[in-house]
């Protein structure tokens, strides 16, 4: 088994991945608060 080296992985895809993810949380979370605007304008 190699010896594991601190620092050394390459973490580029897990960066995009966690990227896209932090980019998807923000719209949903941005078209939830809208949604419930909309609703308390409305009154429903």
């Amino acid at each position: 088994m190699a010896k594991h080296e601190h620092g050394k992985m390459d973490v580029s895809e897990q960066e995009k991945t966690f990227d896209g993810f932090v980019r998807w949380s923000v719209w949903v979370a941005a078209v939830s608060i809208g949604v419930l605007i909309f609703l308390a304008l409305a009154n429903s």
